[in-house]
């Protein structure tokens, strides 16, 4: 018999119809009512064993996380909790598990930080279940705006000559023996007789190579892996992430901000559409956790009313000036209440004034541009007031920045400028300052760290916590 998802089943009406059902015990109760859960839903299955069907060596292998398979009828539910139970006619045991060596007990609840070190066990919890079917629907989400815009879907690289942020914080790719590299006439090591020929790192962005796209098919998106070998070990960084990076030919810094305003309340609004059992489950647990922590630091907004907030409300636009006069005149700069105080034009914004200016004063999402240039990229298009370029951040509450992004500058002279007062390679960047030579066009583009979404549409509060296996200094666990 074909198995069926209990995701299924549980929305199907009970005729006594036979049916299979594959999954894992969460409980067993009485020798008879067994939980089952096989990860298509948060719910669990219950199936019903009559006293004695089976053997004892059987019922003592019905243990918590042990997988089993069940068919029997489905029938309507006599108990609380559930409209429909499998009333087992046969069982087999797929396999086993020692319930003396099993770390997820349901007597036990554990923590975060320990689950993290049992991640490949933790997708079996209802939380980080939930967590991963919610990045799903968001992944698929993310496909469906960009392709419903006809925008074209491209695989940029992950291994790279390019520094795209000019940071310096790269993992390299080699493959030359690091005890006796090979050196050249001045002592240095020859990259010549690496695998590719030069010095090569794992991308921290695809956006350079991006544009090259944008600028023959006009509109196009990237969606993949990228590393930032950062020593941060906060909650909102990690090693390895996902981004997501739309690059459009023939868009300025307004088109720019619409798309990303667009892009994010298609997707809150598709967490809310198609997420609902999962987002009220992680909605509890977020409540539970709010009100273990003292009054000042609660959040005002649940998970779900946040999620409304940022589908229902148009993003206040303000320059970056306009912010710094705000926070400048602001209660908790006066008060010195802030970490770090505004005291002057040209400060690089923390999180603390982001989130003070969608929480407290304008209660909305917020979207800053015309960013001074000093703070901000090489590839930037450089405003005409010589201070600012044309940089947009969108700021959301509890996350502050969630999207950073630009109008692209596209004169040569400028950009060749700008790389030159950076002091950049430009034999690396060759290629790229050629994209201005050649049928140039104005373009732009920005880019959203995927995981800081699901930290904001799921209410988790560790970034750790909402990819499958997190890579963060010291650990590359699993």
């Amino acid at each position: 018999m074909k198995r069926i998802k209990i995701k299924e089943l549980l929305a199907t009406a009970p005729t006594g119809q036979p049916v299979a059902v594959h999954g894992w015990v969460r409980s067993f109760r009485n020798s008879q009512f067994i939980s089952i859960n096989d990860g298509s839903t948060l719910q669990n299955l219950q199936a019903v064993v009559e006293l004695n069907a089976l053997g004892e060596d059987t019922l003592k292998r019905i243990t918590t996380g042990a997988c089993i398979s069940v068919s029997g009828d489905l029938v309507a539910s006599l108990g609380k909790g559930q409209a429909v139970e499998v009333k087992v006619k046969n069982l087999e045991i797929l396999g086993d598990c020692d319930p003396e060596a099993y770390p997820l007990q349901l007597k036990n609840r554990p923590s975060l930080e320990y689950l993290r070190e049992i991640a490949h066990l933790r997708s079996r919890t209802n939380t980080f279940s939930a967590v991963m079917r919610v990045r799903h629907a968001m992944a698929f989400a993310v496909h469906k705006f960009f392709n419903d815009r006809g925008f074209y879907y491209i695989h940029t690289p992950v291994i790279t000559g390019s520094d795209a942020e000019g940071a310096g914080a790269m993992f390299r790719v080699t493959t030359l023996d690091p005890a006796k590299p090979p050196l050249d006439d001045q002592g240095h090591i020859d990259y010549k007789e690496d695998f590719f020929g030069r010095e090569t790192n794992l991308t921290v962005s695809g956006q350079l190579e991006g544009e090259t796209y944008a600028l023959a098919l006009g509109e196009i998106y990237t969606f993949g892996p990228t590393f930032r070998a950062e020593n941060s070990n906060t909650t909102r960084h990690l090693a390895e992430f996902w981004m997501i990076e739309p690059e459009m030919a023939f868009y300025d810094i307004q088109d720019n901000m619409q798309l990303a305003q667009d892009f994010l309340q298609f997707l809150t609004r598709y967490a809310l559409d198609n997420c609902a059992e999962d987002l009220e489950f992680l909605n509890k647990r977020a409540l539970e956790e709010d009100q273990a922590k003292p009054q000042e630091q609660r959040s005002e907004l649940t998970l779900i009313d946040r999620l409304k907030f940022v589908a229902e409300n148009d993003f206040q636009r303000l320059s970056y000036t306009e912010a710094i006069d705000i926070l400048r005149n602001s209660n908790p700069n006066k008060k010195k209440k802030f970490q770090f105080l505004i005291d002057e034009w040209g400060t690089d914004l923390q999180s603390e004034h982001e989130r003070y200016l969608v929480e407290k004063h304008f209660k909305k999402p917020v979207i800053l541009y015309n960013y001074p240039a000093n703070i901000k990229s090489f590839y930037m298009r450089q405003n005409e007031d010589g201070k600012t370029v044309a940089a947009m951040d969108v700021l959301f509450p509890g996350i502050g920045e969630i999207i950073g992004g630009s109008q692209r500058e596209e004169r040569y002279d400028r950009l060749v400028k700008r790389v030159k007062e950076l002091g950049l390679p430009e034999k690396d960047l060759w290629w790229y300052l050629e994209l201005r030579k050649y049928g140039s066009a104005p373009h732009s583009g920005f880019g959203l760290g995927f995981e800081r979404l699901i930290l904001f549409v799921t209410g988790m509060t560790n970034i750790r916590d909402v990819i499958p296996f997190p890579r963060y200094p010291g650990n590359a666990e699993f």
